[in-house]
């Protein structure tokens, strides 16, 4: 599936793995905050999150970092790379 029709259409759950200083400095609404060094212990919980995941980040660094170790662990997931880009994807809208 697209990644921009994920984020807009609103079929998956975005996470922010930035710190949390700097997701309290802007987000993406409606994302949560796992910081990526928290990610191996939360993978419980990440795998009951309504999937696909979309992870975002600064740069899309350290998003494509829990990507891949999620899609290791059979997640289903994606590296929407920066939170700005996914922020924009999530104004568009498909026919």
């Amino acid at each position: 599936m697209d990644i921009k029709k994920i984020i807009s259409e609103n079929h998956g759950t975005i996470i922010d793995v930035r710190s949390q200083g700097e997701f309290k400095g802007g987000n993406v609404s409606g994302s949560i905050n796992i910081p990526l060094q928290e990610i191996p212990d939360r993978i419980e919980e990440l795998k009951n999150m309504k999937s696909p995941i979309v992870f975002c980040c600064a740069s899309g660094n350290r998003s494509g970092q829990a990507h891949g170790y999620l899609a290791q662990q059979g997640i289903e997931c994606y590296n929407g790379g920066s939170w700005m880009d996914v922020n924009y994807f999530q104004t568009l809208t498909h026919k």
